[in-house]
């Protein structure tokens, strides 16, 4: 559609400006031109790189000035000539240009629709009759993925998902920021959430052993109908910040299985501030060194048993037991008692997300 859109002002402008003009792609292919004949040339003395430029640069008797929405130009225009006239042209075109194609994608472009969607840019009324309007399918399940990348890179991860899910109708990656990517995207009735884990490690493994592209995903609840896209994109945002206070060793982290991390994250600090002085009312958790920490936790991941653990720890059943009578001492909490041991688990984890300070959305 951009094609027809630019030949269409080309053509209105080849009159007002006595000289070759025309747009390109990223791909160096001649897309619109006041010469007809060329549309569908390769310019092969244009590349990528020199497309990257945001200032006009000149080649082969060419004024050039590229332009688009996205991270780098999508397209350049061009004006025959190298002087003054040309680069006060290029400009104009590009400026031009540029502003109606962002009215365009605005107006009829899906993947910016989507990004209104799920950042709650666009009132509720509205969602069902421009989805209309474009023509989209509303009563399909979707779900939302937020990729953070966390490292630098060269490569864009932005293009690289794109290539890694291309059908542009059913799925729709969107930048949020320079290091956040939305990626909503449309599944069968039957996919379950672990099919959703393994689609997601997909995509970290990819960009991690064949870009080294280190990132975490956090993935929302599947949703069907348009509307609720926003609440499970501000999952996959909970998600996300929830991982980095509870989970902080995982690249993927899911809504549906925060379980009481999501509880704990959602409490008021005030709340969490009350409930350790309650817990802790015979003695500070500051008070336990970083071994008996180490214990307990160990402690926790065998299932409070003692005979387990000790194995585990390589120390004797007896050690480990004056261990947990040391903690009873301090704390009052026999972690060999069921109720005790959620009463102490609870509190680590509220302790842990009063030190982070993460923050809400």
């Amino acid at each position: 559609m951009s094609n027809r859109l630019f030949q269409g002002v080309i053509h209105q402008m080849r009159d007002a400006i006595d000289r070759t003009i025309g747009v390109m792609d990223e791909t160096s292919v001649i897309i619109a031109c006041s010469e007809l004949g060329r549309i569908g040339e390769v310019n092969e003395s244009v590349n990528a790189e020199t497309m990257a430029s945001t200032d006009t640069f000149v080649l082969n008797g060419y004024t050039y000035k590229s332009f688009g929405s996205r991270p780098k130009p999508e397209f350049a225009v061009f004006v025959s000539g190298t002087d003054g006239e040309a680069v006060k042209y290029a400009n104009l075109l590009a400026i031009s240009l540029g502003s109606i194609k962002q009215y365009y994608d605005e107006k009829y472009d899906r993947s910016n629709f989507i990004k209104n969607v799920i950042l709650d840019n666009i009132l509720p009324g509205d969602i069902y009759l421009k989805a209309r309007e474009l023509r989209f399918n509303t009563d399909v399940s979707r779900v939302c993925m937020l990729i953070k990348i966390t490292n630098k890179s060269d490569v864009s991860a932005y293009d690289v998902i794109q290539n890694l899910f291309p059908d542009k109708t059913k799925d729709f990656i969107i930048n949020i920021n320079e290091t956040d990517i939305a990626l909503v995207k449309e599944i069968r009735n039957d996919i379950e959430m672990k099919d959703l884990d393994k689609l997601a490690s997909s995509i970290v493994d990819t960009l991690s052993s064949e870009y080294y592209i280190h990132c975490v995903i956090g993935i929302g609840t599947i949703v069907v109908g348009i509307k609720d896209l926003a609440r499970s994109f501000k999952e996959a945002q909970v998600a996300m910040e929830v991982g980095k206070v509870f989970d902080t060793e995982k690249t993927i982290v899911s809504y549906d299985n925060l379980g009481i991390a999501r509880l704990i994250y959602q409490l008021p600090t005030t709340l969490c501030d009350m409930f350790l002085k309650e817990v802790f009312k015979r003695g500070s958790i500051e008070s336990l060194d970083h071994e008996t920490l180490f214990t307990i936790q160990r402690f926790f991941e065998n299932n409070l048993n003692v005979s387990e653990t000790s194995r585990k720890l390589f120390v004797h059943r007896n050690t480990l037991v004056y261990r947990l009578e040391k903690i009873k001492k301090i704390t009052g909490l026999d972690l060999r008692e069921f109720e005790d041991a959620i009463v102490f688990k609870v509190a680590l984890m509220v302790k842990k997300y009063l030190s982070s300070n993460p923050v809400k959305f």
